[in-house]
């Protein structure tokens, strides 16, 4: 399935989820023009690796409404401890740079687009 603009229709390029890190983490999730559903995760973690095709497809079926993105804790535990990441997997979801949304464990693709459709009306 490939992303389309939603204005002019224009085949958009291949969207996958961003990597973001201690560093990054302030331009790429809490400064984002658009909604963000940060997945905290660790490679070891089996439930972590079974989300990450929902969460590629979302990406791709969001593009440019939703902006989603992935935290590796084992590498980039600032970030993880500033969010107080107790158990992984964890979706955070962002909107105007604050939290406002949380699911520990792991979801189903239809309960995460339920919890992020509520994210794309105009905030108050």
């Amino acid at each position: 399935m490939r992303a389309t603009c939603i204005r002019c229709r224009a085949a958009l390029p291949p969207v996958s989820p961003i990597c973001v890190t201690d560093v990054t983490f302030d331009e790429h999730v809490l400064a984002s023009p658009v909604p963000v559903l940060l997945d905290v995760w660790a490679p070891w973690c089996v439930p972590c690796r079974g989300l990450t095709p929902a969460l590629d497809e979302i990406a791709v079926a969001l593009a440019g409404r939703v902006r989603v993105a992935r935290l590796n804790v084992d590498q980039n535990p600032a970030v993880a401890a500033r969010l107080c990441v107790v158990g992984i997997p964890t979706l955070v979801l962002f909107r105007q740079g604050r939290e406002v949304d949380r699911m520990i464990g792991t979801r189903s693709k239809e309960e995460m687009l339920r919890r992020l459709a509520a994210l794309e009306s105009p905030a108050p």
